[in-house]
């Protein structure tokens, strides 16, 4: 817009509300409450800036900056999970449960995490989410929470092996994602691989033979995100009693309990039965919970673990605590209900939105992912759109996420809650407009 002459009357620029006067509107009062004061005293000085730069009327500060502050304070972008992948890692695995969700809000500020409140004392760290896994996984006698299922591994060979031989098959010596490799990790915690047997066969002779006084445990591994199939042979945990050592068994998803949906995938319960001194396994695949490892086993040895100096660099905080113990105790998680959504639930579903938005209803496989679980196929519908409006829907709000396949974009209800369709239908209707 033209500018009057400087200084006159007329001059929008004399006019640019103070800021103490924009921060004093209740809208922006709010936003700063929520978002912080730098933030929006940013978003105010630009807009100031635009008034007297001539491209904004003073009455428009207020409007204008409130446009231009971010949704959230956090710069990750809650997403619509239509892939059909239930343990998605690139979106954060597990989606948490509602009673998980309430436990973090209530742990967010002071709690007792290391106070008995009878008593005034220190108290053990985490002790309702140890006890809540316990009352899961009986067969367990103790149990240690840390940051991810990694970190179990590293604690439990670290604390049984350091500086000493750990025994692992040829077969099991796996990579986890993003490059990181088992020979790696167990490298980094001093203790120096024993492999046996070969790529595709491994008998327990060759455990026993290779287990002697500078053991410091043997090491089972599920290979979670690939199968070797043919002319193969692995030991079970139940064959490795009786070797004089301890044996850990890395289970990888975090099943506690056997689920007959997934018939092949290890679970705490039944690997402990079968005779593992410590299994080791993940939080936020298939227990369904937040970003944690956990260690349960013989009471004996998570005691070593937990005192162990490394221990403490691998805690987890409140908020995990408080999730992890509400993921276990409390309702169906979204990830099991993913798992064992209904077909014939998810088809009308998309036929339903087919019928608001266009497109084809097409069957369509889901996959447990995270690594867990392969070649299990998930039977289900999706909506077929063309491939190009993946990337628009992306960049939508909400943002959704599909999936790519055969020049077709596939929006998979699976991971996306009944709830949220009004959503994704706009999210839908917006990119075709």
């Amino acid at each position: 817009m033209p500018q009057a002459p400087l200084g006159s009357q007329d001059d929008t620029r004399r006019r640019v509300p103070r800021t103490d006067q924009v921060l004093a509107d209740p809208a922006v009062a709010q936003a700063v409450s929520r978002l912080g004061r730098d933030s929006v005293l940013t978003a105010v000085r630009a807009a100031q800036q635009r008034v007297r730069d001539g491209d904004l009327s003073p009455d428009e500060v207020v409007t204008t900056a409130l446009a231009s502050l971010p949704p959230r304070a956090t710069t990750l972008t809650p997403v619509l999970n239509a892939t059909g992948v239930v343990i998605h890692t690139n979106l954060g695995r597990a989606a948490l449960s509602a009673a998980a969700v309430e436990a973090i809000q209530a742990a967010a500020g002071c709690v007792d995490v290391e106070l008995d409140l009878a008593t005034g004392k220190r108290s053990r760290r985490g002790r309702g989410t140890t006890a809540a896994i316990l009352d899961a996984v009986p067969e367990a006698e103790a149990a240690l929470v840390v940051n991810n299922g990694a970190a179990a591994l590293v604690l439990a060979t670290t604390a049984l092996a350091a500086g000493r031989e750990v025994v692992v098959s040829r077969g099991e010596m796996v990579e986890i994602g993003d490059g990181f490799r088992l020979p790696d990790l167990i490298a980094s915690t001093g203790a120096r691989l024993r492999e046996v047997g070969t790529t595709n066969r491994t008998s327990r002779r060759d455990y026993a033979t290779a287990v002697g006084p500078d053991t410091g445990c043997i090491l089972k591994v599920h290979p979670s995100n690939f199968r070797v199939e043919g002319f193969t042979a692995a030991v079970d945990v139940s064959e490795l009693r009786g070797l004089g050592v301890p044996v850990v068994a890395d289970i990888g998803s975090g099943l506690l309990a056997r689920d007959p949906l997934l018939p092949d995938e290890p679970d705490a319960a039944s690997t402990l039965a079968a005779g593992a001194d410590l299994v080791t396994c993940s939080g936020d695949k298939l227990l369904g919970g937040p970003q944690a490892g956990l260690v349960l086993g013989r009471g004996d040895l998570v005691e070593r673990l937990r005192r162990h100096p490394l221990a403490r660099a691998l805690r987890v905080d409140k908020l995990t605590l408080a999730a992890l113990e509400a993921t276990v105790r409390g309702p169906l998680t979204p990830t099991a209900r993913y798992l064992h959504a209904d077909p014939a639930a998810l088809r009308r579903r998309a036929e339903t939105l087919a019928a608001e938005v266009g497109g084809q209803v097409v069957p369509s496989d889901g996959a447990v992912g995270g690594g867990g679980a392969p070649g299990v196929a998930l039977p289900g519908w999706a909506l077929a759109l063309p491939a190009t409006l993946a990337e628009p829907l992306r960049a939508g709000d909400p943002a959704v996420v599909c999936r790519v396949e055969r020049d077709r974009c596939l929006v998979d209800l699976r991971c996306v809650p009944e709830s949220a369709d009004p959503l994704l239908r706009k999210a839908i209707e917006a990119v075709l407009l």
